[in-house]
C-alpha cells in the first residue's frame, strides 16, 4: 500500500475564507526549494492568507479530544509545482492557537507552524443564509504579525470552482511539500471533497502576515481574489520523500 492510499489522521477545516494576493512570480520563486517552481495562473503567481477552524483533528487511531482537537488556524500559501508537473501548496507559515498542534505538526510533519493568539467569532442572521465572521491573530513568535479579517458571506449560493477557473486553481489543491531541517523534500496528500464556495460580498482586512514574504502587500491592501466555503471533511495520509529530495541535498 502507498503512503497516499495510507491513513495518518482525520480532521475538518470550517469556515474557510481565502484571501489571494496577485503577486511576481520571481519574487515567490526565491521562497521556494530548488527543486519546485512557482505555479502561476495566466502569467501570476498567487500568495494566499487562508484563516479558518480546525475540527476533531485527530490521528487514525484515537478520537478527537476535547480541548485539542478543535483550534483555530491561519496560513500563508502559494502554489508550487515539480519538474515532473505535479502541483501542490507551499506553506510560508501556519499559525495556530493550540500548543500541542503547534509542536506535533514542526517535529513530525515538517511544517513552519507558529505559536498565536486567535479568535473567530460568527454572527448568523435570524432566517436567513446570510453570515458574518470576524477572524483576528496575533503571533506570539518572531516575526511578529498580526490579522483582522471580517467577512460577509451567504452560504446558500455555495457551489464547486468551475474547472479551468482561476477560482479551482486557488482551493483545489491535494498535495502539500515541505522540507525538512536539512533541506530533504517531502510531499503529502489529503483527500476530501471538492469545495463549495460562495462569494463574499463585504469585506474588512487589515493584515501584516504576508508582509514577511512579499512587503510590497500593504497592511490594509485589498486582495485581488477572495472566497469563502463551509468546509470540508478530510482525511490525511502520512508525508513521504520527495523523489526529486536528492537534488535538493546535493545542493546543500
Amino acid at each position: 500500500m502507498t503512503a497516499e492510499h495510507k491513513t495518518a489522521g482525520y480532521q475538518r477545516w470550517s469556515l474557510l475564507t481565502f484571501l489571494h494576493w496577485r503577486v511576481p512570480a520571481e519574487l515567490i520563486q526565491e521562497f521556494l526549494p530548488k527543486t519546485l517552481s512557482v505555479d502561476t495562473f495566466e502569467g501570476s503567481a498567487w500568495l494566499g492568507v487562508v484563516p479558518y477552524a480546525m475540527e476533531r483533528v485527530r490521528p487514525w487511531w484515537s478520537p478527537p479530544v476535547p480541548g485539542v482537537s478543535w483550534f483555530f488556524e491561519t496560513n500563508v500559501r502559494t502554489y508550487v509545482r515539480t519538474a515532473s508537473g505535479e502541483t501542490g501548496v507551499w506553506f510560508f507559515s501556519l499559525d495556530a492557537n493550540q500548543t500541542l498542534a503547534v509542536e506535533i505538526a514542526r517535529r513530525f510533519w515538517n511544517l513552519p507552524y507558529k505559536h498565536a493568539s486567535i479568535k473567530l467569532n460568527q454572527r448568523s442572521e435570524a432566517g436567513s443564509s446570510a453570515t458574518t465572521l470576524h477572524y483576528s491573530g496575533l503571533r506570539k513568535e518572531t516575526p511578529a504579525v498580526s490579522w483582522s479579517i471580517d467577512v460577509s458571506v451567504d452560504t446558500a449560493t455555495a457551489v464547486p470552482a468551475a474547472r479551468g477557473s482561476l477560482e479551482e486553481f486557488l482551493v483545489e489543491r491535494y498535495t502539500l511539500f515541505c522540507q525538512d531541517r536539512h533541506g530533504r523534500l517531502y510531499s503529502g496528500r489529503v483527500h476530501h471533497t471538492p469545495y463549495t464556495l460562495c462569494p463574499i460580498f463585504n469585506l474588512s482586512c487589515s493584515q501584516t502576515l504576508t508582509s514577511p514574504v512579499a512587503p510590497q502587500i500593504g497592511e490594509h491592501c485589498q486582495p485581488h481574489h477572495l472566497a469563502f466555503s463551509p468546509g470540508v471533511d478530510v482525511r490525511v495520509s502520512p508525508l513521504k520523500p520527495y523523489r526529486g529530495s536528492e537534488i535538493e541535498r546535493s545542493g546543500l
